[in-house]
């Protein structure tokens, strides 16, 4: 199936980031990723993110769709013919949109459950919990726009964690079928970030104990993207050891 180009604007991202040890994101991905390092720690961490006017290139925006979604990541890398690449692998994709979550895995290759999503913003700060139908995560930031990075970060400049970010643009998910990934590039047409000062942080993702002991999985920091023109590209597949 040919698949098209899907457009849209980022009405706002924020990238919640985590310094993760290397050796538990290693039990969580499949092969041939590895964790992709800073300092020698992982990074891994919540994509928050509402798009406006997502339709195929084809459409004008006044037809276009939009959602309140989340995307829990982990940044990556691989050997691809001789040569290493990078990117992220997301585990798990929630959406607010119905639609999305029925199109998800079939028409378009990206699998997402369906979340509530309560939302506050004023000027420049920001509040988002979101809590999946299935009960299985629940994730609740409120932060607002910065002047720098926390100090502790792994990132010595805005400048770092900014280009580190802006390569991570092809994820990786696991798809319907057993032993396939499907690819999807996320390019931002004029890509900027803000740091932001996250004054609470909830997850059930990094707060579980079971997969992350505690000091595994630390706050690093967050970032904001607000009014970015993107496109979505379906990339080739990918074999692998996950199993559905």
């Amino acid at each position: 199936m040919n698949i098209p180009v899907i457009r849209g604007v980022i009405d706002r991202r924020i990238l919640v980031n985590y310094r993760v040890d290397r050796d538990m994101l290693r039990k969580l991905l499949p092969e041939p990723f590895r964790p992709k390092l800073v300092d020698d720690v992982g990074v891994a961490g919540i994509c928050l993110i509402r798009l406006n006017h997502i339709r195929p290139t084809a459409f004008p925006a006044v037809v276009g769709i939009s959602s309140e979604n989340a995307a829990h990541r982990i940044a990556v890398e691989w050997e691809e013919n001789g040569q290493r690449r990078e990117g992220v692998y997301i585990p798990r994709r929630d959406t607010s949109s119905r639609l999305n979550t029925i199109l998800g895995g079939r028409l378009f290759p990206i699998i997402q459950h369906h979340a509530r999503f309560d939302v506050e913003e004023s000027d420049d700060h920001y509040r988002v919990v979101m809590n999946s139908d299935d009960g299985e995560t629940h994730v609740a930031v409120e932060a607002s726009v910065a002047q720098e990075l926390p100090a502790e970060s792994v990132f010595d400049s805005l400048e770092a964690a900014s280009g580190f970010f802006e390569k991570g643009s092809v994820g990786y998910a696991p798809s319907l079928r057993p032993g396939e990934l499907h690819a999807l590039e996320l390019r931002s047409i004029g890509w900027r970030v803000q740091p932001m000062n996250v004054e609470r942080v909830e997850s059930s993702f990094f707060g579980d104990a079971a997969v992350f002991p505690v000091g595994s999985a630390e706050f690093d920091c967050a970032l904001l993207m607000r009014t970015i023109d993107h496109e979505w590209h379906v990339r080739p597949g990918m074999a692998t050891d996950y199993a559905a």
